[in-house]
């Protein structure tokens, strides 16, 4: 399971190798966020990355940003993601929070941190 996670993750530029664990590596967030009325955490992702269209196009449109709405784990995990702590210690936090709610804590956080990462929301940097 873990093994097919880190496949994905390794088509990133720095190319993480397969024998690195998850839990050891650093997420670190490419977007901006906002927290709703619900204190849920969007995600605010640019519309245009094309310089031409962000002159152009975006001064006329309503919103800047296409809105990912997380949910309660979701948004805890993105709020936790510092550039500073390993997936470990985001477990540690994030099973400590939800406790049972959260189980099977590795399977989950897994799989979210690798859409994450496929979608370009998050890299991952190796611990220094």
């Amino acid at each position: 399971m873990i093994k097919s996670i880190f496949k994905k993750l390794s088509k990133q530029k720095t190319r993480i190798q397969n024998q690195v664990n998850l839990y050891d590596l650093i997420p670190q967030r490419n977007f901006e966020y906002e927290i709703n009325k619900e204190n849920l955490v969007n995600i605010l992702v640019p519309k245009f990355s094309n310089k031409f269209l962000v002159q152009n196009l975006l001064p006329r449109l309503k919103a800047p940003y296409i809105k990912i709405k997380l949910d309660e784990i979701g948004s805890a995990v993105w709020l936790e993601i510092d550039g500073q702590k390993n997936v470990g210690e985001i477990a540690r936090q994030l099973e400590e929070r939800f406790g049972e709610r959260i189980q099977p804590i590795e399977e989950r956080l897994a799989k979210f941190f690798a859409q994450l990462n496929s979608n370009k929301f998050i890299t991952f940097k190796k611990k220094e």
